[in-house]
């Protein structure tokens, strides 16, 4: 059988999916990788990988090159296919330089549009009759909320929806004279930073999710968005807080369970005053359970020097977030 993974652009800048393709290109077995880039996570991703497949899709000169290989290789004898094949992936490397893809050793196929399903289908089923020894890579180019015009131009706020108007796209959420939680963290650090220059944000690929796209509209050159990489984020705190920096974390409950190796070895043991602003603790029904923060308080209360506080209020929050600029 054909084991197959399909994986998106955003989720490229986790450290899990190069172990995996680093474990993967060293085997002879068939994986396929699809690789969804549609450009998106929640919010737009950010780093170097998205740039090198921006890289990738721009190449068109290599892929018009690559067919007209296909065609010469179609007319030459079955004996000198594998020798063509040689010589495809030799002008690729000339074209392209290779793709990271190939040098951790996946047979790269693409950009395809994915959308064109008269391209996309037959494609499919010739990398299942492929006789290749090793994993293969499929780079499919969509675009996120295709077919809809709302989710085409605001593909963040349909990653996840309540009930909309099909019509208009428009979502009816429940108004609420009451400030979130996420909002009052987002200001009172805003406060802070205002007075204090050291004074840094950061966060994962959820940057509107934490209150942190507010604080990077103020301060756009202190806020790091690192991407989906938790275990990045927690150890590039812990290296500013070792330069004088005062750097606010803002994660997901839920997705700081990834970094937990850091948080101890990295911050707690170092004792090293790195703020954790851990957004959607405890049970948050509307996300499901993925996204529950049901264990933060366990995991990080057995620390050593770590402080623990749970605001039962947006008062107790904005207090909470006063003693925690003034801890160093």
């Amino acid at each position: 059988n054909n084991s197959i993974a399909v994986i998106g652009d955003g989720a490229m800048s986790a450290g899990m999916a190069y172990e995996a393709m680093n474990n993967a290109g060293a085997t002879k077995s068939k994986l396929i990788v699809i690789l969804n880039d549609n450009d998106m996570s929640i919010s737009p991703p950010v780093g170097a990988m998205r740039a090198y497949l921006a890289k990738l899709l721009s190449g068109k000169f290599y892929f018009n090159l690559r067919e007209t290989i296909k065609i010469m290789i179609s007319v030459f004898l079955k004996k000198f296919t594998t020798k063509a094949g040689k010589a495809e992936d030799f002008l690729r490397n000339i074209v392209t330089g290779g793709t990271l893809f190939s040098e951790l050793g996946f047979y790269y196929i693409g950009p395809i549009n994915g959308h064109d399903l008269d391209v996309l289908l037959p494609i499919f089923k010739n990398v299942k009759n492929f006789k290749h020894n090793g994993p293969i890579l499929i780079h499919v180019k969509t675009q996120k909320g295709k077919g809809y015009d709302p989710a085409e131009k605001s593909g963040d706020k349909f990653h996840g929806v309540t009930k909309f108007n099909v019509i208009t796209g428009e979502q009816k959420k429940t108004s609420s004279n009451i400030p979130s939680y996420t909002k009052v963290f987002a200001n009172t650090l805003i406060q802070h930073a205002e007075r204090d220059s050291k004074i840094i944000g950061i966060t994962a690929a959820m940057p509107s999710g934490t209150g942190m796209d507010l604080f990077a509209k103020k301060f756009p050159n202190r806020m790091f968005d690192v991407g989906i990489a938790e275990q990045h984020a927690v150890t590039f705190a812990a290296g500013l807080t070792t330069e004088g920096y005062k750097p606010y974390v803002a994660i997901y409950s839920t997705f700081l369970q990834r970094a937990y190796d850091q948080v101890v070895h990295d911050v707690a043991i170092q004792s090293l005053p790195v703020r954790f602003a851990i957004d959607r603790a405890g049970l948050v029904g509307a996300d499901g359970p993925t996204h529950a923060g049901s264990f933060d308080i366990t995991y990080l209360s057995t620390l050593p020097n770590f402080i623990v506080m749970a605001a039962s209020d947006e008062g107790e929050l904005v207090k909470m977030i006063n003693t925690s600029s003034e801890i160093n």
